[in-house]
């Protein structure tokens, strides 16, 4: 696809890297030079500077023909001018970033239907969604819902003593109460899409498909489940914090924010009436602890530098806090954050990318399945997506050990009638069913690409 992205930072060059990846042709837009040269050095692609709401340079561009422009500069207000004008130039689809907090659902729903916009995207408010989400699961490092939170994956390390190490996977479901699926197991750089003789070991990064319940009931098994946090700590008064305190205490969390900045300070004091803020330098490992870290449940690292969240996250699990989330951005220092051993690492950026990714691919797919939910796992060396079972999927009605599935592809639940399936060799996919599919090396566009 012809693909147009106007703004090519952090947020913007991580959609483009993955929609190269993906085999698209994208043209960058933006207004540093320095920028413009760092990605046509790094990609093979056509890239321009200018403004992405200068008409001359849409149209140098080749916005007419372009089937997806996506908006992601740090304004929101360029951002819907330069869609609306992207559209009424002839761009199909449309994506703008907009995440001022002052946008409501009410104004968005409005917005979206007078720009005609395909998608309004809020990095921040993604990841505050994913932060909670792990928040209310404490024992997963990651965690991914399909169909209406009826399904999830979550990923989580095997510890030492862990019930499920040396064990092979066709033994866990004679041993645990509970109906689940291992369906990834990372192991070092190595990902596995593993068969029932996959042995299990101390330190191994699995992935888990089940319905919620279920989840909750494996934990107990393996007796390794934690308490929700209650008691939470946020380092940076970001917008990420705005929204993930807003969601914490509707839940009623006890949360407290340490910002350094002043007037940030009074806005969230204003606008966040049952969080407690502290104006202070988080970084002072005497006011992280005078504010109460070796007690809480959770810390969680939001400030605007990496190295920053690392360093304070370590110093918060060398206190015992059970929960300890950062925010990093720049996939190098993911990667150290991970060796130094931390293990819950959100980024904004990746997690937009994915929503776009899926996009994509939900454009692009044939008229008989799409893709409904994608996301990226096992340090995005793997894949897990939803589909919709269309009329015209030819393998409905076969049980699943006759099916001739491509290598490392893996059919990890089926969900019909909003009842989720763990499947086993005699279950079937039938029409209008969703079904998730883990895999490690395809690129998967529909349904009828897992067959032979």
């Amino acid at each position: 696809m012809n693909i147009i992205i106007v703004g090519c930072g952090k947020i913007g060059s991580t959609i483009l890297e993955s929609l190269v990846e993906e085999g698209h042709n994208v043209v960058g837009i933006d207004n540093d030079e320095q920028v413009i040269t760092e990605i046509t050095n790094l990609h093979d692609i056509m890239a321009v500077c200018g403004s992405g709401t200068d008409y001359d340079m849409l149209k140098e561009a080749g916005v007419a023909n372009a089937e997806m422009f996506i908006a992601v500069t740090s304004s929101d207000e360029l951002n819907m001018l330069s869609c609306y004008m992207a559209k009424k130039m002839g761009a199909k689809h449309t994506i703008a970033r907009i995440r001022n907090p002052e946008y409501t659902q009410t104004n968005l729903g409005f917005l979206r239907q007078q720009l005609d916009l395909s998608m309004a995207i809020n990095p921040e408010a993604l990841a505050a969604v994913e932060m909670f989400n792990i928040l209310k699961l404490p024992s997963a490092v990651k965690i991914q819902t399909f169909s209406q939170r009826n399904f999830e994956i979550i990923e989580m390390k095997l510890k030492e003593n862990s019930a499920l190490a040396g064990m092979k996977l066709m033994e866990l479901r004679n041993k645990f109460n509970a109906k689940f699926l291992i369906c990834a197991v990372q192991r070092g750089e190595d990902v596995y899409i593993p068969s029932g003789n996959f042995q299990l070991m101390t330190g191994d990064k699995i992935g888990l498909t089940a319905s919620p319940t279920e989840i909750q009931k494996l934990m107990r098994s393996l007796k390794i489940e934690k308490r929700q946090a209650k008691d939470i700590m946020i380092l940076g008064g970001s917008k990420i914090a705005y929204y993930l305190a807003k969601m914490l205490t509707a839940s009623g969390n006890g949360v407290k924010i340490i910002e350094k900045d002043h007037d940030k300070c009074q806005e969230l004091a204003e606008s966040l009436d049952k969080v407690v803020v502290i104006e202070g330098d988080g970084a002072e490992q005497e006011l992280l602890l005078e504010e109460g870290l070796n007690s809480l449940d959770a810390f969680v690292a939001l400030t605007g530098m990496d190295e920053e969240n690392i360093l304070i996250s370590i110093f918060a699990s060398s206190q015992n806090v059970p929960t300890v989330i950062a925010k990093i951005n720049r996939n190098e220092l993911a990667s150290l954050a991970a060796r130094l051993g931390l293990d819950c690492i959100i980024s904004p950026k990746k997690i937009v990318s994915d929503v776009i990714v899926r996009y994509a691919r939900a454009l692009e797919n044939s008229r008989g399945s799409n893709v409904e939910t994608l996301y990226n796992i096992m340090d995005d060396k793997a894949e897990v997506l939803e589909f919709n079972v269309r009329s015209d999927f030819k393998q409905v009605n076969i049980p699943l050990r006759d099916l001739q599935l491509k290598p490392n592809i893996l059919i990890a639940g089926i969900i019909r009638e909003r009842k989720p399936i763990i499947p086993n060799g005699d279950d079937m996919i039938m029409k209008n069913d969703k079904v998730i599919i883990v895999t490690s090396e395809q690129r998967l566009n529909d349904l009828s690409d897992i067959v032979k």
